[in-house]
């Protein structure tokens, strides 16, 4: 699911974004100062952020300028009720993806959030990588997505690095270690099921028959394996 963090310090358009938002099947992270927008950026690693440039703490430039330091490629919308020239002209060279002035409609900036996901991943960049292909499911990572037959279905960020593993190494065993490390990374307890409850519950979601899994292949005694 795709995380959307919203800095912004009016509590009814920051419900309002957050529960459009929602229904749109995005992942909203509500920030009502620059400097909680700091805070859940770094906590959270959203995969778009969307700032209102007169906050308290912390204004949207200052909050663009201290991600933009972490993070290079997400993507930055500013909301602002600024609307000089000079304003935009500044947001957008601090490194915003676009600029909007309110009020604005619900309609256009869902659209153009959609907008901006798809030309950062067009062009590489965004918080994901490129689409690939596992036999007949395409998975975009930045929207943490996958489709088949123009079905839609939901991806965590952990299901994109199991597949995105495997695809990368594909025709070769990973083992169980190896994936837990890159996947759960120091979270993860050996002595637990988390690895193999993972697996059996992204084939239900992936595989056309998960009794015949075709994508995430189990290797008995060695891993996993993607053909």
């Amino acid at each position: 699911m795709t995380k959307i963090l919203i800095a912004e310090d009016d509590d009814h358009t920051r419900d309002a974004l957050r529960e459009v938002l929602t229904m749109e099947g995005y992942e909203v992270i509500p920030a009502s100062d620059g400097l909680q927008a700091v805070d859940f950026f770094r906590a959270e690693n959203p995969d778009f952020v969307c700032l209102d440039v007169m906050m308290p703490g912390l204004n949207g430039y200052e909050v663009c300028k201290q991600i933009r330091r972490q993070d290079e490629k997400v993507p930055i919308l500013f909301l602002t009720a600024k609307a000089e020239e000079i304003d935009t002209v500044l947001g957008l060279e601090l490194g915003a993806d676009d600029y909007m002035t309110k009020p604005f409609g619900v309609k256009e900036i869902i659209a153009r959030i959609r907008a901006i996901l798809r030309r950062t991943a067009s062009r590489g960049g965004g918080r994901g990588d490129d689409d690939f292909m596992m036999d007949d499911l395409r998975v975009v990572p930045t929207e943490l997505r996958a489709y088949r037959d123009k079905v839609e279905i939901a991806l965590s960020p952990r299901d994109v690095k199991v597949l995105r593993l495997l695809y990368e190494r594909r025709g070769k065993v990973i083992d169980r270690n190896t994936l837990a490390d890159e996947v759960w990374g120091v979270d993860y307890f050996p002595e637990s099921r988390a690895l193999d409850q993972h697996i059996s519950q992204l084939r239900k979601r992936i595989e056309k028959d998960p009794a015949q899994p075709r994508i995430i292949r189990t290797v008995h005694g060695a891993g996993y394996r993607f053909e």
